[in-house]
């Protein structure tokens, strides 16, 4: 089972991971969580450069180059060997977050973000993704809280792009979510235990 999710800039998705591995922990499952850009040591190096808002000079052509040669090793080294060995893998974003970052968000040649997105994936889809939905203003107002209360100075490059950048991602996703099932919506404007609940409506299926 592959599970990941999506959403803006402060949608609570660390937190609903970490809520989410305890619940399969707890009943047995056997998983990993990853998330990109960084699931490897590769990946890793390609976050700090993409997060980073002093590099507020890099290209989009240059971004989303990144993100790809950062998915390309995620799924060689983390992601496919665990999905063959049987386990669950939980991603914080994916392929799905190319589209509406660079492809829509930035503008770029949508026809070459998915061609970019098959070719690095080798095809591969998530089986489930959780789209944690809110409007962009609570979604930046939250992400840059969290920012100050981890002293995480200069890796807030996205959380500093105008409100449009974000407006049209959320609606990039929204759009994603009316086309393939696979999507389920979430109201991450709700409380956290209410929206754990509400995902866990929808992984329980796959648990029987």
């Amino acid at each position: 089972m592959f599970i990941t999710f999506e959403g803006i800039e402060g949608c609570g998705k660390t937190t609903q991971i970490r809520r989410l591995e305890k619940r399969l922990a707890d009943i047995g499952i056997k998983f990993i969580s990853t998330l990109e850009p960084g699931g490897t040591k590769i990946g890793q190096d390609i976050r700090k450069l993409l997060l980073d808002s002093r590099n507020s000079h890099l290209s989009p052509m240059a971004e989303l180059v990144l993100y790809e040669a950062d998915r390309a090793q995620h799924v060689e080294e983390v992601i496919m060997p665990a999905l063959g060995q049987g386990r669950w893998v939980i991603c914080d974003r994916f392929y799905d977050a190319t589209v509406a970052y660079q492809g829509v968000g930035r503008g770029l040649d949508m026809e070459l973000v998915l061609d970019l997105n098959y070719r690095v994936t080798r095809g591969l889809k998530p089986d489930i993704t959780l789209l944690l939905d809110l409007p962009p203003e609570t979604g930046i107002k939250r992400a840059l809280r969290r920012n100050n209360i981890l002293m995480q100075d200069g890796q807030d490059r996205f959380e500093k792009e105008a409100m449009d950048f974000h407006k049209r991602v959320r609606d990039a996703y929204l759009e994603m979510s009316r086309k393939e099932k696979r999507f389920s919506i979430i109201d991450a404007s709700l409380s956290e235990d209410a929206v754990e609940e509400e995902i866990f409506k929808v992984i329980r299926p796959y648990l029987e």
